[in-house]
């Protein structure tokens, strides 16, 4: 970063964070989108896990339109030339699209333990209505959440460039702490916590399945599936975000005059979005493992030898699976 009258200005991001971030960001609208296809067109009846798995094919598609808007700023070495308005567009629509995605996979592992570890109890998770009154309650938040930060953290003028959503925003120093604070906590840790919980009580749950009938021997290896997967996209895909976001907003409230070392955070969390961006490109591997019906659309789409707009990603997602 260069020092300009006490600010710390970020330098062009490198070329290829603005070409990862595009493709990772393309395969997984296309996947989600085709997800969703499947959701709506090819299966005729839904569970209650069905319904929280094409919530979160809707959340993993939020981040496309900004997609082009974040190269463009990116290539033009952190420039916003969007305007106010399009910057909290951006903001609503990538903290929805994160955080999102981190609620409904807390929920898909609370109905997961639900299902395995009181399988023979009735439970409000296995209600479909009230799923999704749950679900309906969470685009709210989002929705409700969006808005604050989009206004509360407007496009500001640093020297003379103008950020969008950028913790070297100096006037913005003391609400990206405190907004970090938030989305580390409650965003990130809570249903990590929740979901590590959840798993922990599936696989204590599953040494004691019958797995001597097909249905037991299913249910455990649906479930561990679902436990790894799950697992491997808090750890890779949001972890390193939020980590490194935290370490960036610290350095920038108590240590602003360190700009090399915050053009480092900086460009590591740029990079970091493009691992949060592989979460939608790993979603639909986990709606094969949670859902037969999800399962059997592709199966059925691949003995169908007519051309459909899917085949190309349903043979993508077997080629994953094999």
């Amino acid at each position: 970063m260069n020092n300009t009258n006490g600010t710390c200005l970020p330098e062009t991001s490198h070329v290829s964070i603005t070409a990862l971030m595009s493709l990772v960001f393309f395969i997984s609208f296309i996947l989600n989108i085709f997800s969703l296809w499947i959701f709506c067109c090819r299966m005729s009846t839904w569970s209650t896990g069905t319904v929280l798995q094409f919530n979160l094919a809707l959340s993993d598609t939020l981040a496309t339109p900004v997609t082009p808007l974040m190269a463009v700023y990116f290539a033009m070495g952190n420039e916003w030339i969007f305007g106010r308005f399009l910057c909290q567009v951006k903001i609503a629509l990538l903290s929805s699209h994160f955080y999102g995605s981190t609620i409904f996979l807390t929920f898909i592992s609370v109905h997961r333990y639900t299902a395995v570890v009181h399988f023979n109890k009735s439970s409000r998770m296995k209600n479909k209505d009230f799923i999704k009154k749950i679900c309906a309650g969470v685009w709210l938040l989002l929705l409700a959440l969006s808005l604050i930060y989009s206004f509360i953290l407007p496009a500001t003028k640093e020297g003379e460039h103008r950020q969008c959503l950028n913790f070297s925003q100096k006037k913005l120093t003391n609400v990206y702490y405190a907004i970090n604070f938030v989305l580390f906590t409650i965003g990130f840790l809570l249903p990590l916590s929740i979901s590590a919980r959840c798993y922990l009580g599936v696989a204590n749950m599953l040494p004691h399945l019958n797995t001597s009938t097909p249905k037991g021997l299913k249910v455990k290896l649906k479930s561990q599936q679902m436990i790894r997967m799950c697992l491997f996209i808090f750890g890779i895909c949001f972890l390193p975000m939020n980590v490194i976001r935290t370490t960036g907003v610290i350095l920038m409230k108590y240590y602003p005059q360190r700009c090399s070392m915050l053009q480092s955070i900086q460009t590591a969390y740029y990079a970091s979005w493009i691992f949060a961006g592989v979460n939608g490109c790993l979603d639909p591997v986990l709606y094969c493992f949670g859902s037969h019906s999800f399962r059997d659309a592709l199966g059925f789409l691949k003995m169908n030898q007519v051309e459909s707009p899917g085949r190309i990603v349903t043979q993508a997602l077997q080629l994953i699976l094999a």
